[in-house]
């Protein structure tokens, strides 16, 4: 059921009275704070990717060990997805959120102290483990505090921090590096992180138990998770392995794995890409490299703000409008193949940031799965952790087979970016063919209703 935003003000003189007070919007103070942490934690990844020129003329690094340096993150990141799924479940993201912040800061800054490929690996598998939750927390957090008609432009919100980290990364890092050296870099926005720790603290609670959510708030949140909140009251709590059992959590993991091989170019590859093949020069990379994760930002917001449009318009399936924008955003992505055949650094530009925002259009149409086919609120970050699991694979694969491509073919970026153009097809048609998403389902759904009541346009258009 679909609830105005304007409802009358509450009666100041009966706080039980039919009267109705206007609603809350704490839910937009807390999704930023989400879209803050993943911000810092996509910058404290991608440094490395930007400093690594630097760090390889220091350390005399090749193609092949570049390639494994920038992999070394996503070993530990991947392996600890399904465990900070669970603890996410089990503790919450006010518990669980802040303890990986101020974990991966502490990493991050240690990586000032790197003297060679091995210690290097080190920092960075310690930033790793703790910024395994981050994902799965932010997914967590939207489906407690949004209703299902708006969590694809919430998601948007939070995940436009990862193209706001990695652009910031571009010209922070590399300045810093240039004027102060790389080590400043990674000390510096590693102590970034624990400004947000005491906000997180400050501010986050659940909607239930938040001062300054209003009763009106809470009940538009709720408003259409009708069939989840039945489950939640309802059903059993079920041990996450089961979800193994469940073909859509392999459905999501695989889709992301796919999306991610091609996406990691952009984490990884990208700067080296620009820099050694291109031609470009440091300061000319440290002016133009930010703008395809600019741009980005923008059509990330746009892909949330199309998939619940399309949602809440009752004209499409609650499939079709998730599917739509994210095989539209992945077929497109896939120009980033013609890359290798263009010769003008101002028409590669074009379609690298083509690419990128198409990629970024998708996502928070992904992010928002989860919670979509999720059997209960008390497994919707188990569900992330395993969709991020496949994220993470596709990121820790792509660095390492580039740079190894790279070491044997005299340095060429053509099979590597043709390899990323057919991930992205590959994703498309799994989300297309083989992601099942639940209709609709109201809270006035789930109660009884009166005989020869017409059906809702969830019930007339299931997925």
């Amino acid at each position: 059921m679909l609830h105005n935003d304007t409802k009358p003000e509450r009666s100041t003189t009966s706080p039980t009275s039919g009267a109705r007070g206007r609603r809350s919007q704490m839910r937009w103070t807390i999704v930023g704070f989400s879209a803050l942490g993943l911000t810092i934690a996509y910058l404290d990844r991608a440094a490395l990717a930007v400093a690594l020129p630097f760090m390889s003329e220091e350390f005399d690094i090749g193609p092949a060990i570049q390639g494994v340096l920038l992999s070394s993150f996503f070993w530990t990141y991947a392996l600890f997805q399904i465990p900070s799924g669970w603890l996410l479940d089990r503790f919450g993201p006010r518990v669980i959120y802040p303890i990986a912040v101020g974990w991966w800061s502490i990493w991050t800054a240690l990586t000032a102290l790197s003297t060679g490929v091995a210690s290097t690996i080190v920092f960075r598998l310690g930033l790793g483990i703790g910024e395994a939750p981050v994902q799965p927390a932010n997914v967590k957090v939207v489906s407690r505090w949004f209703p299902r008609r708006e969590r694809a432009f919430a998601s948007s919100l939070f995940d436009m921090g990862q193209q706001i980290g990695t652009a910031l990364s571009i010209p922070v890092v590399t300045a810093l590096a240039v004027f102060a050296g790389w080590r400043f870099a990674f000390l510096l926005i590693g102590a970034v992180g624990v400004l947000w720790v005491i906000g997180w603290l400050a501010v986050y609670r659940a909607p239930e138990k938040h001062k300054r959510v209003n009763a009106e708030e809470l009940e538009y949140i709720n408003s259409d998770q009708g069939e989840m909140v039945a489950a939640a009251a309802t059903a059993e709590k079920k041990p996450w392995r089961r979800l193994l059992r469940n073909n859509q959590v392999w459905a999501l993991m695989f889709g992301y794995v796919f999306r991610s091989l091609a996406g990691a170019f952009f984490l990884t590859w990208y700067p080296s890409y620009l820099l050694n093949d291109r031609g470009m020069s440091k300061e000319e990379f440290g002016l133009v490299g930010a703008i395809p994760a600019v741009i980005a930002i923008g059509s990330t917001i746009l892909g949330g703000i199309v998939s619940d449009r399309l949602l809440a318009s009752g004209k499409v399936s609650a499939g079709a409008a998730r599917k739509i924008p994210i095989i539209a955003g992945l077929v497109l992505s896939a120009c980033i193949g013609f890359s290798p055949f263009v010769e003008s650094n101002l028409l590669v530009m074009v379609v690298l940031t083509v690419s990128s925002a198409a990629h970024s259009f998708a996502g928070a149409a992904i992010l928002s799965l989860p919670a979509e086919v999720a059997e209960s609120r008390d497994t919707v970050g188990s569900v992330a952790g395993f969709q991020n699991f496949g994220s993470q694979l596709g990121n820790l694969i792509s660095p390492i087979a580039i740079g190894l491509f790279l070491t044997f073919s005299n340095n060429s970026y053509v099979g590597p970016l043709v390899f990323a153009a057919l991930s992205c097809l590959i994703s498309a048609s799994i989300y297309a063919f083989w992601v099942r998403i639940k209709p609709v389902v109201a809270l006035a759904d789930v109660e009884p209703t009166l005989p020869g009541s017409a059906p809702s346009p969830s019930e007339r258009n299931p997925s």
